[in-house]
């Protein structure tokens, strides 16, 4: 009876990573002076695994020959005796190769064993189909592509050191499928977004991500210099204002996925640098964009997942169906917090939201306490999609008051999963009220030394005077809505380098 084993350079349990990595250096030298490159030149012909098992003909396996060329990673191997079986994969699937002696010769047998797991291989060979019923490609030859200076992690467990998984990502890339494959979603999904947005007739277009104004939304932005300028610039924190120039050139359905940069928080449900789409479209109005959402999402879900539920365990199930619930901000906080909470006095709210638990800074104003009650009390439990409508002016300078009452603007904020994934306008046109409250902020938020010229985009403000086509507007986190639509429970899980402190 042959005794399994398995490959000796592999087996690195005992032995410290400086260790192996100085045992890996000392093979390079070795494969070199046996004439045989450490880190291989181009490898042609080779189909990606998935491929190789869909085109396999069982009824065929015992009267022709099918050949297979395949590239990937070597993940496993079995010596014994004068045969070797190991396993390699690449991005989507994996193999098991059969290695004889006879068949190879005792040279490249030799090499062949000296090979370590991590190893790429580009591998030619014949497929069959062993006793125990696995696809198996017979080598008949193998190329040395790169050799693995550094051990994987164990094999049988994975990648489990979160902090590891995303400092070194493509560690957990190759080791958890589950990572794989949940950005494989994730780029489907971006895919299908813009395939749905070029079907109804918008067009992608890209603007600034230098900014000399941080305008477009309220938020801290990272800031640079500009040598050739000699001036201060900003990482954009959102595209809008130049994306309304566009539509006052003429472009009336357009839109941007790109990164945005705030200079704030990091957690679960943020990263300093994330992905966003905006999308603007001429002689709309918000109710549009909602619709556009609402459809976009259904059949997004639908066609990569399936399913218009999506499970996020422990019995939270996200149900898509349409129609969405819509729901007035005021009607959503007298529902949750209280019939009379706006018939009470600005000092009765305060004290109220502190006996809830809502901690306020002295004299904020009487609009974003309310709105501190909403984020902390209420957007969290909002678990099915729930367009929030008609908010506060004061919150959203860029939008266009209600018609029946203008301390409201007719916008909405899409909460799903107890987030906000995508803030929709009806976009303000009249340059006057937009100067008025672009002006109205910065006294709100100005401080010893501010410039409004420093704070107030006047290129904006006269493209404005120009003429914009009155337009339904929107913003959608991308980030935040794959971990909706795959069930992960964090920013880092679905962004494939997310920020980290520094060791």
């Amino acid at each position: 009876m042959s005794e399994i084993q398995e490959n000796a350079a592999a087996d690195v349990e005992n032995m410290s990573h400086d260790d192996v990595f100085s045992q890996r250096i000392n093979k390079v030298e070795e494969l070199k002076a046996a004439g045989i490159a450490p880190f291989g030149e181009r490898f042609d012909g080779s189909q990606l695994i998935n491929i190789v098992r869909e085109g396999f003909k069982l009824e065929l396996a015992e009267t022709t020959e099918q050949s297979a060329v395949v590239a990937g990673r070597l993940m496993g191997m079995r010596v014994m005796g004068g045969s070797i079986f190991a396993d390699i994969k690449d991005s989507c699937a994996k193999i098991q190769l059969f290695i004889n002696k006879k068949e190879l010769g005792e040279e490249e047998f030799k090499l062949f064993k000296k090979l370590d797991i991590g190893d790429l291989l580009g591998i030619r060979g014949l497929l069959f189909v062993t006793k125990m019923g696995e696809l198996t490609i017979k080598v008949k030859s193998c190329s040395l592509l790169c050799k693995s200076l550094r051990p994987l992690p164990e094999k049988f467990h994975g990648l489990t050191n979160i902090e590891q998984r995303y400092r070194q990502r493509y560690l957990d890339l190759i080791m958890n499928e589950e990572s794989r494959e949940l950005f494989k979603k994730r780029f489907v999904i971006i895919r299908e977004i813009r395939r749905y947005l070029e079907d109804q007739g918008f067009i992608e277009v890209e603007t600034p991500m230098l900014q000399p104004l941080a305008g477009g939304a309220i938020a801290n932005p990272f800031k640079t210099y500009y040598e050739a300028l000699s001036s201060e610039m900003f990482m954009r924190i959102a595209p809008e204002l130049y994306l309304k120039r566009l539509l006052v050139g003429g472009f009336e359905k357009v839109f941007e996925l790109n990164r945005n940069f705030r200079n704030e928080g990091m957690d679960r449900r943020h990263n300093p640098e994330f992905t966003m789409i905006e999308i603007y479209q001429a002689y709309g109005d918000c109710r549009t964009m909602m619709d556009l959402i609402e459809e976009m999402v259904t059949g997004i879900a639908q066609k990569v997942f399936g399913k218009m539920a999506i499970d996020h365990g422990n019995g939270k199930i996200i149900s898509l169906e349409r129609p969405w619930k819509r729901i007035s901000y005021t009607d959503l906080i007298k529902e949750r917090i209280g019939a009379d909470w706006f018939d009470i006095t600005p000092e009765e709210r305060v004290t109220r939201a502190k006996e809830m638990g809502v901690e306020l800074e002295p004299g904020l104003p009487d609009f974003k306490v309310t709105n501190e009650v909403y984020e902390k009390k209420i957007e969290h439990t909002l678990i099915q999609p729930t367009f929030v409508t008609r908010l506060p002016a004061q919150l959203v300078p860029l939008a266009k008051a209600c018609n029946d009452n203008p301390e409201f603007v007719d916008v909405f904020e899409l909460e799903i999963n107890g987030q906000e994934v995508a803030p929709g306008y009806s976009e303000l046109n009249d340059p006057i009220e937009q100067r008025k409250r672009f002006m109205d902020q910065f006294e709100r938020e100005r401080k010893p030394g501010d410039l409004v010229s420093d704070k107030v985009d006047e290129d904006f403000l006269v493209a404005l005077e120009h003429g914009m086509p009155p337009a339904g507007g929107m913003g959608i986190g991308i980030d935040r809505l794959v971990m909706m639509l795959t069930g992960a429970e964090s920013i880092r899980d679905v962004v494939l380098f997310p920020q980290m402190r520094k060791k």
